[in-house]
């Protein structure tokens, strides 16, 4: 498991790390108080997660064209 600080992670580094931390504990062969601080580890992976998706999806924008076909602006796509 990585020491690295969550905050500090990509989205992907921190789904990778996240994947890890569940196959741990699936697996069940970890002493408690190390599953403690695995689901600890993995539950502060997961909210990073959430947050990089949620700063992704608000960037996603579709962009309106004028007549010449040049970008004027963004709008924000619908159910994001």
């Amino acid at each position: 498991m990585s020491d690295k600080p969550v905050a500090e992670m990509s989205f992907e580094d921190a789904m990778r790390a996240l994947e890890q931390v569940v196959g741990q504990l699936e697996r069940g062969d970890v002493p408690l108080e190390e599953s403690i601080t695995l689901y600890q580890r993995g539950a502060e992976l997961k909210a990073h997660c959430e947050k990089k998706l949620k700063d992704a999806e608000e960037k996603v924008a579709a962009i309106t064209l004028d007549r010449d076909g040049k970008p004027t602006g963004t709008t924000p796509v619908e159910g994001l």
